[in-house]
């Protein structure tokens, strides 16, 4: 069983189940989101892990703005 989509339509309210193509879709649009969602984490801990590695050398992001290194 698909799931139910609500549809207002100028007070026209009607629930119904996902036709085939609305709820690939949806899985479509999931499988987007957990792939940019990924890919944000990966990015945040490679920064986070980039920034430790100036930490331990004593700089900040906003030397390597200054020296033009960003």
């Amino acid at each position: 069983m698909k799931p139910l989509i609500t549809i207002n339509d100028n007070g026209n309210v009607v629930t119904r189940e996902m036709t085939d193509e609305e709820f690939e879709q949806v899985l479509a649009d999931e499988a987007y989101y957990n792939e940019l969602k990924a890919t944000l984490e990966e990015a945040a801990a490679k920064k986070a892990a980039a920034e430790t590695k100036l930490a331990a050398l004593g700089l900040t992001t906003d030397d390597l703005k200054a020296l033009g290194l960003n």
